[in-house]
């Protein structure tokens, strides 16, 4: 039986790239999303090494319908990424909204928690398994009009390097890719409700920002090291990027 990798926020950018490069490594990839008709469009190209599931992170009952669909597989789970999250807006603390917190709190943070204890005791039966979150260089430096952004992945990493220690002894290795600069089709559009140029404006003068097949590469070269290997915190950013408040950007 292949190995199953299971991913999530899989329907574009990191995710969709991630279980392209799985399934080029050996995996079945179950690639977890809300959108199932983007999932269709993935599961169409990569062929019969991935299987779609429609998942919503921020729901208990959905992710229970997860674990269901991944155990029904029947391969050994020696691999979760959990890369679903997003930021919205970029408001001061003084004017945010408490609802853009609390869904991003959600999905970064809670939507990690609920996955992980879905298919942990998978990965731990497996006696390989490998959990590789997704968090952000935003996981350890703050900046202005990013506080509900930044308060959610310093709580993402808060879990993940927390689990690193209760499974200590468990054959289970607990891997953090923080990037920088990356651009994606959705992320920063997202972020600013549809806004095409405000979206842009982040990436001006980047020559090379990061892309989602970067990203991709990291999380495949971290999960296919030998077992013994824990690369426990990865940050990876543009060279145009030298830290979150320095930027090179070309005139």
């Amino acid at each position: 039986m292949q190995n199953i990798a299971v991913v999530t926020g899989a329907s574009s950018g990191i995710g969709a790239a991630t279980a392209r490069r799985l399934a080029a490594e050996g995996f079945h990839v179950v690639a977890a999303a809300r959108r199932a008709d983007r999932l269709a469009e993935l599961i169409d190209e990569i062929g019969p090494a991935a299987t779609a599931v429609t998942c919503d992170v921020t729901s208990e009952e959905s992710v229970a319908a997860l674990a269901a669909a991944v155990t029904a597989l029947g391969g050994p789970v020696t691999l979760l990424v959990n890369n679903a999250g997003g930021a919205v807006g970029l408001d001061p603390v003084e004017s945010g909204s408490a609802a853009d917190w609390q869904s991003m709190y959600d999905v970064n943070v809670l939507g990690t928690l609920r996955v992980t204890q879905a298919l942990l005791p998978a990965l731990i039966t497996s006696g390989n398994g490998t959990i590789v979150t997704v968090g952000s260089t935003a996981a350890f430096t703050v900046y202005e009009g990013g506080g509900g952004y930044t308060a959610a992945k310093h709580a993402q990493n808060a879990l993940v390097g927390t689990l690193r220690l209760e499974l200590s002894g468990k054959p289970v290795r607990i891997v953090e890719v923080d990037p920088g600069m990356v651009r994606t089709d959705e992320f920063s559009l997202k972020r600013f409700g549809g806004d095409r140029a405000k979206a842009d404006a982040i990436y001006d003068g980047v020559k090379e920002p990061l892309v989602a097949d970067d990203i991709a590469d990291i999380i495949a070269f971290a999960a296919t090291r030998p077992h013994h290997v824990n690369l426990d915190r990865i940050v990876v950013r543009p060279i145009a990027q030298a830290a979150q408040h320095k930027v090179y950007r070309e005139k």
